[in-house]
């Protein structure tokens, strides 16, 4: 029976990842390049400005009850962007595409950066107040923005398919193989009990997620710029211990892109097909623009206009790409790990422990824990959010009971298919964003040419927002 569920789901996955989705997102993240003026190059220094300038000072600090700060809604979408993606995803693309896969990896980062962009001013655009907060996401904009283009039966069904499709892939399934990573770093790197180290996690993320959106954002804040800088840190140590081979690397890189032959032989069995296969699905699946997942922590930031939150959004996918990634990268392709033989998140450690003899497995299992662990918490959010959207605020009590038992649950044994139907799940929740996304680009432009409109006058851009209440059921 198992056997035949994962046939099943492999070639369903096959059809959505292989010969839909990865061509989908990146057309849809080349159309907003192209349709808004490639905002993610010509505000990148604005965006950056907007998130970090005024971090230290009292004006960026944020005393609005309802929602969290700019750099707070980040930190949440990015805890769920780092994970086990940045170590075992990048790994994967490697040895499966070559070095060349790195460069499409970044080709698709930044188109994401548009896509992204776009989600995040739908999502503050078309977010809504829930017992004094402010909540938002795909079901929301697809709801209340599609309603008078495609009907509302059309748009209940496309929000109610979004909605089931990341609970289940993010909130149950997602969460299981997040800490099954983690479980299976620290049981080699330190010889814990599986067991254990699940009914630790599950009580570490109830205490956390027990305290809503706010506690979250408060660790997320505060872990995640200390987990990514570690990582960067690691690898530019490694870059100075390989300062030698960085020329080859990037001529490998660059040359293989476009003709893996040249480097790697004919006998590797990569092609320039197998390069941007796993280079863009790995960088995809790791920033996740496109997906609806990060707009439910953009929609809740505390910002004047929606473009700078769609800026802090695409600031998030440079993070996670273009810093944590690239440094997984170099890490493996600096210390020659490829030539290992080794696999996903195993081949990463191989690297670290070459690089960092001695503690290098126990330094990886470190980090890959954090990542794993606030890709939790962020994806617990997510599906949180849409828990109330689908039942107005009830069951919230059942639906976390269910995510810890996930937690532990996933802690134990191989999850091979759990992984796939992760997978699945997620191609059913890109499908309706994308659609909404495309349909909704007029508002989008319309919102990103109110702020520049603005700009050009010299002030401060100030968006008109139209929130409504979301009644919640007690």
């Amino acid at each position: 029976m198992e056997a035949q569920l994962s046939a099943l789901v492999g070639a369903v996955n096959t059809v959505l990842w292989d010969y839909l989705l990865i061509y989908a997102l990146l057309g849809i993240g080349l159309f907003f390049t192209v349709y808004l003026g490639a905002p993610q190059i010509t505000r990148l220094g604005t965006g950056f400005k907007s998130v970090f300038g005024g971090l230290f000072s009292k004006s960026g600090k944020n005393t609005d009850q309802k929602s969290l700060s700019q750099f707070q809604a980040l930190a949440v979408a990015i805890s769920a962007q780092i994970g086990t993606g940045n170590v075992a995803g990048v790994a994967t693309a490697i040895t499966a595409g070559g070095p060349g896969a790195v460069f499409w990896m970044w080709l698709s980062a930044v188109l994401g950066m548009s896509t992204i962009f776009a989600e995040a001013v739908l999502a503050q655009k078309y977010r809504v107040i829930s017992q004094g907060k402010y909540i938002g996401g795909p079901a929301f904009y697809i709801t209340h923005g599609l309603s008078p283009k495609i009907g509302k039966g059309a748009a209940r069904f496309l929000s109610g398919l979004f909605s089931v499709a990341l609970i289940l892939a993010l909130g149950f399934i997602g969460n299981a193989t997040q800490a099954n990573s983690i479980a299976s770093a620290v049981t080699v790197a330190f010889n814990l009990p599986a067991l254990g180290v699940g009914i630790a996690l599950a009580l570490l993320t109830g205490l956390i997620v027990i305290g809503g959106v706010n506690r979250i954002a408060n660790v997320a804040q505060f872990v995640v710029p200390f987990m990514a800088l570690i990582y960067i840190v690691c690898a530019v140590v490694i870059l100075f211990q390989y300062a030698d081979h960085i020329y080859p690397m990037m001529h490998d890189i660059f040359t293989a892109a476009f003709n893996p032959e040249a480097v790697l032989g004919g006998a590797a069995g990569i092609g320039m097909r197998e390069a941007i296969r796993f280079g863009v699905a790995r960088g995809l699946f790791s920033n996740e623009a496109g997906m609806g997942s990060t707009p439910h922590a953009h929609a809740t930031a505390d910002v004047k206009h929606p473009v700078q939150q769609g800026m802090a959004a695409f600031i998030g996918v440079f993070i996670d790409t273009l810093l944590v990634c690239t440094a997984t990268a170099l890490i493996i392709l600096l210390t020659d790990a490829g030539r290992s033989g080794y696999q996903g998140a195993a081949l990463t450690q191989y690297a670290f422990t070459t690089a960092f003899p001695g503690f290098g497995s126990q330094l990886l299992a470190i980090c890959l824990t954090f990542f794993a662990f606030t890709t939790i918490i962020g994806w617990y959010y997510f599906g949180e959010s849409n828990i109330r959207f689908l039942f107005r605020g009830k069951h919230l009590v059942v639906y976390r009971g269910l995510v810890l038992l996930a937690i532990v649950l996933g802690t134990l044994g191989k999850v091979d298919l759990v992984w796939s139907l992760s997978d699945m799940f997620n191609g059913f929740m890109v499908i309706p964003n994308l659609i909404a996304l495309f349909l909704l680009r007029r508002e989008i432009r319309a919102v990103y040419d109110d702020y520049l409109t603005q700009k050009k006058t010299g002030g401060e851009p100030v968006y008109r927002y139209e929130t409504h209440e979301f009644h919640e059921k007690s």
